[in-house]
Protein backbone atom coordinates (compact mmCIF):
# COMPACT_ATOMS: atom_id res chain seq x y z
CA UNK A 1 0.00 0.00 0.00
CA UNK A 2 1.71 3.11 -1.13
CA UNK A 3 2.00 5.84 1.27
CA UNK A 4 2.13 9.55 0.65
CA UNK A 5 3.42 12.24 3.56
CA UNK A 6 3.86 15.68 2.88
CA UNK A 7 4.03 18.56 5.37
CA UNK A 8 3.34 22.35 4.37
CA UNK A 9 3.70 25.41 7.12
CA UNK A 10 0.81 27.93 6.37
CA UNK A 11 0.89 31.37 8.17
CA UNK A 12 -2.57 32.01 9.21
CA UNK A 13 -4.99 30.58 12.19
CA UNK A 14 -5.48 26.38 12.87
CA UNK A 15 -9.54 27.31 12.05
CA UNK A 16 -8.65 29.23 8.44
CA UNK A 17 -6.62 26.01 7.70
CA UNK A 18 -8.67 23.50 8.59
CA UNK A 19 -11.96 24.82 7.10
CA UNK A 20 -10.18 25.27 3.59
CA UNK A 21 -8.63 21.87 4.07
CA UNK A 22 -12.74 20.10 3.66
CA UNK A 23 -14.27 22.76 1.63
CA UNK A 24 -15.63 21.35 -1.24
CA UNK A 25 -15.55 24.85 -2.98
CA UNK A 26 -11.84 25.01 -2.79
CA UNK A 27 -11.25 21.82 -3.37
CA UNK A 28 -12.73 22.55 -7.18
CA UNK A 29 -10.74 25.51 -7.33
CA UNK A 30 -7.77 23.82 -6.25
CA UNK A 31 -8.65 20.77 -9.21
CA UNK A 32 -9.10 22.88 -11.89
CA UNK A 33 -6.51 21.50 -14.25
CA UNK A 34 -8.97 17.98 -13.58
CA UNK A 35 -12.25 19.73 -13.69
CA UNK A 36 -13.25 18.51 -11.15
CA UNK A 37 -17.06 18.63 -9.78
CA UNK A 38 -18.81 17.69 -6.59
CA UNK A 39 -21.97 15.81 -8.17
CA UNK A 40 -23.73 13.93 -5.70
CA UNK A 41 -24.07 14.16 -1.66
CA UNK A 42 -22.61 17.76 -0.21
CA UNK A 43 -21.59 19.87 -3.21
CA UNK A 44 -20.81 22.77 -1.63
CA UNK A 45 -19.35 23.92 2.00
CA UNK A 46 -17.94 22.26 4.01
CA UNK A 47 -17.87 18.37 5.09
CA UNK A 48 -18.43 17.45 8.29
CA UNK A 49 -17.94 14.28 10.00
CA UNK A 50 -20.33 11.57 8.55
CA UNK A 51 -20.92 13.55 4.80
CA UNK A 52 -19.81 12.40 1.68
CA UNK A 53 -19.15 14.00 -1.56
CA UNK A 54 -19.28 12.79 -4.94
CA UNK A 55 -16.71 13.67 -7.64
CA UNK A 56 -16.28 13.62 -11.23
CA UNK A 57 -12.67 14.16 -13.11
CA UNK A 58 -10.83 13.51 -16.19
CA UNK A 59 -7.75 11.75 -14.81
CA UNK A 60 -5.40 10.24 -17.40
CA UNK A 61 -7.90 11.26 -20.19
CA UNK A 62 -11.22 9.18 -18.67
CA UNK A 63 -14.01 10.68 -16.65
CA UNK A 64 -13.70 8.80 -12.91
CA UNK A 65 -16.11 9.48 -10.20
CA UNK A 66 -15.10 8.81 -6.89
CA UNK A 67 -17.12 8.87 -3.30
CA UNK A 68 -15.49 9.74 -0.45
CA UNK A 69 -16.65 10.18 2.91
CA UNK A 70 -15.59 12.29 6.26
CA UNK A 71 -14.83 9.44 8.66
CA UNK A 72 -13.31 10.78 11.44
CA UNK A 73 -13.16 14.97 13.03
CA UNK A 74 -11.73 16.22 15.75
CA UNK A 75 -11.98 20.23 15.17
CA UNK A 76 -9.40 21.93 14.43
CA UNK A 77 -6.97 19.28 14.36
CA UNK A 78 -7.76 16.62 12.67
CA UNK A 79 -10.28 14.73 10.14
CA UNK A 80 -9.90 11.83 7.74
CA UNK A 81 -11.81 11.20 4.65
CA UNK A 82 -11.77 7.85 3.12
CA UNK A 83 -13.22 6.46 -0.67
CA UNK A 84 -16.53 4.54 -0.45
CA UNK A 85 -16.90 3.93 -4.18
CA UNK A 86 -14.17 4.83 -7.29
CA UNK A 87 -11.08 3.72 -8.99
CA UNK A 88 -8.79 2.80 -6.35
CA UNK A 89 -9.56 -0.36 -4.15
CA UNK A 90 -9.19 1.82 -1.36
CA UNK A 91 -7.73 5.01 -0.11
CA UNK A 92 -7.58 6.76 3.59
CA UNK A 93 -6.57 10.19 3.79
CA UNK A 94 -5.50 11.85 7.35
CA UNK A 95 -5.21 15.96 7.95
CA UNK A 96 -3.24 16.67 11.08
CA UNK A 97 -3.15 20.63 12.13
CA UNK A 98 -0.80 21.42 14.32
CA UNK A 99 -0.93 25.20 15.71
CA UNK A 100 2.81 26.52 16.22
CA UNK A 101 2.69 30.33 17.01
CA UNK A 102 1.00 32.12 14.42
CA UNK A 103 1.72 29.20 11.72
CA UNK A 104 -0.24 25.92 11.25
CA UNK A 105 2.11 22.77 10.76
CA UNK A 106 -0.82 21.01 8.11
CA UNK A 107 0.26 16.95 7.71
CA UNK A 108 -1.62 14.76 5.13
CA UNK A 109 -0.93 10.93 4.93
CA UNK A 110 -2.52 9.54 2.33
CA UNK A 111 -2.48 6.00 1.87
CA UNK A 112 -4.08 4.02 -0.69
CA UNK A 113 -4.55 0.72 -2.46
CA UNK A 114 -4.63 0.42 -6.19
CA UNK A 115 -6.62 -1.93 -8.46
CA UNK A 116 -5.54 -4.45 -10.81
CA UNK A 117 -3.10 -6.86 -8.03
CA UNK A 118 0.80 -6.55 -9.52
CA UNK A 119 -0.45 -4.68 -12.36
CA UNK A 120 -1.90 -1.58 -10.23
CA UNK A 121 1.53 -1.96 -8.06
CA UNK A 122 3.83 -1.21 -10.90
CA UNK A 123 1.79 1.55 -12.25
CA UNK A 124 2.35 3.07 -8.73
CA UNK A 125 5.68 2.76 -9.10
CA UNK A 126 5.99 4.06 -12.26
CA UNK A 127 3.67 7.07 -11.88
CA UNK A 128 0.50 6.48 -9.95
CA UNK A 129 2.14 7.67 -6.38
CA UNK A 130 3.82 10.84 -8.04
CA UNK A 131 1.06 11.06 -9.79
CA UNK A 132 -1.32 11.31 -6.62
CA UNK A 133 1.32 13.09 -5.14
CA UNK A 134 1.71 16.05 -7.38
CA UNK A 135 -1.85 16.85 -6.99
CA UNK A 136 -1.79 16.66 -3.31
CA UNK A 137 1.10 19.52 -3.45
CA UNK A 138 -0.40 21.83 -5.39
CA UNK A 139 -3.89 21.13 -3.68
CA UNK A 140 -1.70 22.23 -0.89
CA UNK A 141 -0.28 25.21 -1.90
CA UNK A 142 -3.79 26.69 -2.83
CA UNK A 143 -4.91 26.17 0.59
CA UNK A 144 -1.48 27.74 2.17
CA UNK A 145 -2.40 31.10 -0.99
CA UNK A 146 -5.96 31.12 0.31
CA UNK A 147 -5.10 30.69 3.56
CA UNK A 148 -2.43 33.60 4.04
CA UNK A 149 -4.44 36.00 2.02
CA UNK A 150 -8.24 37.17 2.10
CA UNK A 151 -8.62 35.17 -0.02
CA UNK A 152 -9.78 32.31 2.26
CA UNK A 153 -12.83 35.10 3.12
CA UNK A 154 -14.38 34.16 -0.67
CA UNK A 155 -14.72 30.63 -0.03
CA UNK A 156 -14.99 30.11 3.83
CA UNK A 157 -17.50 33.76 4.18
CA UNK A 158 -19.44 33.04 1.30
CA UNK A 159 -23.39 32.19 1.30
CA UNK A 160 -25.11 29.72 -0.54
Amino acid sequence: MPRIFLEITIHAEIQVVFDLSRSIDLHKISTAQTKEEAIAGKTKGLLELGESVTWRARHFGITQTLTSKLTEFNYPEYFVDEMITGAFTSFKHEHFFQKQGGKVQMTDIFDYTSPLGLLGKLGDVLFLKKYMENLLVARNKVIKEFAETDKWKKVLLKRS
